[in-house]
């Protein structure tokens, strides 16, 4: 298809009148000046990509590839990528990598799907987290997803925080998050602002850890086993909403109670409740991040041999950005320090998708290690994956 705002689209011919010709002409020129700079607007190339991104020294950026709604990823047995396009209800394979290391081809695995977010492989099947419940998909010979998706379990779905994300524990059972309905609300479905454990098939449902208002980023530490979680803290929060409260992440455990709605930070009240008891029973946060980053996905960097083996004990979370701040914050990727199993401190990665003036031309929403130890970073307003290499 011809792209509308490509001036090129009016072309002359001798047969055309004078004054069909000024009319083109004037469109074109009105085309030109009204289209944004490209840019300005978004890097239209690897070249531009790598001018407008702040790397760490030797680290280069490319296009991996174009998905509209680009949100989640996971990586397949045979170095496939799989993306899920939330707001459009597809998963998206990409595959066939060429010399450049980039995916020469893409294919809808699946549609339809009810905000698909989080998936993962377990054994002989393709697990998705939808908006209401978990489907799977059987796996061909190559490892590929296959088949119609059939729901294993169900739980709290429909408006507020709408994204789910799955990962397997060290224990094959099944953990999903399921973020709140609501700002600040006592919920009255339970499986709501929490993660949930299943059996490894998807049945015999219960609450794991409770008090997550949002805990989009669920991943499982190579070195301690434990799951961490990245939350997005709430909103509104007076005297001072634009720096509080402090978005975290957590180390969950079973039984554990992070205290949304009831308390914020470090065991603070929230003044909707004033209810200190509720705050005296839960876990502070491993790590406070600032307020409004909007965290999402986090991986661990094990097997990121694109990186020096000093960093390899770390995590990489990408950080979604504010959207209620005069100064805009985010929108980022932000290394985790890790010791001893614990995050100790954060420092900014990749930059460069937020300008000065605050105004953004993507958003990061996940960040994952390929296959070949590079960094796969999705936006999910350029619908772009992008490649980190060396």
């Amino acid at each position: 298809m011809q792209d509308p705002h490509d001036v090129n689209a009016v072309r002359t011919s001798p047969r055309r009148s004078p004054c069909l010709l000024a009319v083109a002409g004037a469109l074109a020129s009105l085309i030109t000046a009204c289209a944004p700079s490209r840019t300005a607007a978004q890097p239209a190339t690897d070249a531009d990509l790598q001018r407008q991104l702040t790397l760490p020294a030797g680290l280069k950026a490319q296009y991996f590839a174009h998905v509209p709604a680009a949100r989640w990823t996971v990586l397949g047995a045979d170095g496939s990528v799989y993306v899920s396009a939330t707001q459009r209800g597809n998963i998206v394979r990409l595959h066939a990598f060429n010399s450049a290391g980039v995916p020469d081809s893409q294919t809808v695995i699946a549609q339809g799907l009810n905000e698909p977010h989080g998936m993962a492989f377990h054994k002989r099947y393709f697990y998705v987290a939808n908006n209401d419940g978990v489907v799977r998909f059987g796996l061909d010979a190559r490892g590929v997803p296959t088949g119609s998706p059939v729901y294993v379990n169900h739980y709290g779905g429909g408006s507020g925080h709408s994204t789910r994300t799955i990962v397997f524990g060290p224990d094959s059972a099944m953990y999903v998050s399921d973020g709140s309905s609501c700002n600040v609300c006592v919920e009255r479905d339970s499986t709501r602002a929490t993660v949930m454990r299943f059996d490894e098939n998807g049945a015999n449902g219960r609450i794991f850890a409770s008090g997550l208002r949002n805990a989009v980023g669920v991943a499982v530490d190579p070195a301690t086993k434990r799951i961490w979680v990245t939350v997005n803290e709430r909103d509104n929060l007076e005297p001072d909403h634009q720096n509080l409260p402090p978005d975290k992440i957590n180390i969950i455990q079973a039984g554990g109670f992070y205290g949304w709605p009831y308390c914020w930070g470090d065991r603070h009240a929230s003044p909707e409740f004033h209810d200190a008891s509720k705050c005296a029973s839960m876990t502070v946060p491993a790590l406070n991040v600032q307020a409004h980053s909007a965290l999402l996905g986090i991986t661990f960097l094990d097997r990121a041999t694109v990186l020096p083996p000093a960093m390899r004990g770390d995590a990489l979370v990408a950080s979604h950005g504010s959207w209620n701040r005069d100064v805009p914050t985010g929108d980022k990727i932000i290394r985790v320090h890790i010791a001893n199993g614990q995050p100790q401190s954060y420092d900014d990665f990749i930059t460069g998708w937020q300008r000065p003036d605050g105004s953004r031309w993507g958003r990061v929403a996940d960040v994952m290690v390929g296959a070949d130890g590079s960094l796969l970073i999705t936006d999910d307003q350029l619908g772009a994956v992008y490649r980190v290499y060396r």
